[in-house]
């Protein structure tokens, strides 16, 4: 068994704003962030409600030793570099760790990186000639910039690298963080994800593709409902939700404050459709199973589950019976929601809110809602937790994450007091 990897540093943009503790003070009181779409024209799409991140105007979390001549650059962010490095800088900060921090780097995921600076380049080309088209438009448009942005911003000279995988690429990059840490191939690393894809091309995109929500415009906090037999897609989300993580032996002797530990992960493949899962599930059911054996948990030893839960009536109802295959005779007394309820689907950026929302409720011993779940879905045949959160004391929590490209990721956190 792999060492526990710590959770000791946690930074937060959502939907609710900045910083983590206004992120865990709507989601524990089940409070919803879709709202109707203001930052462009979207009168003429059949999708006009998102769960986008407001202007942030407080100021930037401090680091320790950081040189008045830092190399960041903020006006060449975009959407998704600007969450990430906000949400970076809280979580190191959080973790009580240097700009400079000698044997760290940065791993995290987004499915976008910066497809806004992409649209605002193309829209320019295409309608006034290219003339204002920056001359950064390709690096600062490129997936693989928003790592280094943080890199740039922290101080960090070891890895850098951005995993794309899609909705699962942040349950993706800490599962490689996880595994970083456990070889000791660095002391500690900023993980987790970012995306900023509230925007006029992919409200579009996916309205042709009917994967959004369209019904619920008038309502937009009734938008986003796993598991209710009135979803009708997801609601497009966007932000950040970063991690310091770090090998749970290095943090006590440090004396960080720990979250939780990530025990275990796994990923597969159903190898079927570019934006469908496997009606049958035996990749989900495969790749929940082996998290579990990775963390070396049985299934009774779960005491919560972070859906995936995007709202989608096919998935929605495939995921609920994976997870009760895989739970086995304990799945009926297992409590479990979804944050997208509150937040939307951000995207790349979905595994690590999932993550983070875990490990705060396992901190704080209560576990958040999915709302807007009022006329159950019989396929999806679990406790959702509807509606209203509940006190509960969890050894170890269990963390989905699908996607497109008939992916499946999960992660396995345990209390920071367990002792395995």
């Amino acid at each position: 068994m792999r060492p526990r990897i710590a959770i000791t540093g946690i930074g937060v943009v959502s939907t609710f704003g900045a910083g983590r503790d206004a992120f865990w003070s709507h989601v524990r009181q089940g409070t919803s962030g879709t709202r109707a779409i203001t930052a462009f024209d979207a009168s003429g799409y059949p999708c006009r409600v998102a769960a986008d991140v407001p202007a942030i105007t407080e100021p930037l979390p401090p680091l320790l030793n950081e040189p008045d001549d830092s190399r960041a650059d903020p006006r060449r962010y975009s959407r998704a570099a600007h969450f990430g490095v906000r949400a970076a800088r809280e979580a190191w900060h959080d973790a009580g760790l240097s700009f400079g921090e000698p044997r760290a780097g940065v791993l995290i995921g987004s499915g976008g990186g910066g497809i806004d600076v992409g649209e605002r380049q193309y829209q320019d080309f295409f309608t006034n000639g290219g003339k204002q088209v920056t001359p950064y438009a390709i690096a600062v448009g490129i997936c693989g910039m928003v790592s280094s942005e943080i890199s740039i911003a922290l101080g960090l000279h070891g890895i850098s690298h951005v995993v794309s995988t899609g909705c699962t690429s942040s349950t993706d990059a800490m599962g490689y963080a996880r595994l970083l840490l456990a070889l000791g191939e660095y002391d500690v690393l900023l993980s987790g994800g970012t995306d900023g894809c509230v925007l006029p091309g992919m409200i579009f995109g996916f309205s042709r593709m009917r994967a959004v929500s369209t019904r619920y415009n008038d309502r937009p906090a009734e938008a986003s409902r796993p598991f209710d037999r009135g979803r009708d897609g997801f609601v497009l989300g966007e932000g950040a939700w970063m991690l310091a993580l770090e090998r749970e032996d290095r943090a006590r002797a440090r004396g960080a404050h720990i979250y939780a530990c990530i025990e275990g992960y796994a990923s597969t493949c159903d190898a079927y459709h570019r934006v469908q899962m496997d009606p049958d599930g035996t990749e989900i059911v495969r790749c929940l199973g082996t998290a579990l054996d990775t963390a070396g948990r049985a299934p009774e030893e779960i005491g919560y589950v972070n859906y995936h839960g995007t709202s989608t009536q096919l998935n929605d109802a495939i995921e609920a019976r994976c997870t009760r295959t895989v739970l086995g005779t304990s799945a009926s007394r297992v409590p479990g929601s979804s944050t997208k309820s509150m937040i939307g689907h951000p995207q790349g950026a979905s595994g690590a809110a999932g993550v983070v929302t875990t490990a705060m409720a396992m901190q704080a011993g209560f576990l958040p809602p999915t709302i807007n779940l009022l006329n159950p879905d019989p396929a999806c045949d679990m406790d959702f937790l509807p509606n209203t959160g509940r006190e509960a004391q969890v050894e170890a929590a269990l963390c989905n994450c699908l996607g497109f490209g008939s992916k499946n990721a999960a992660i396995v956190l345990g209390a920071a007091d367990a002792r395995r």
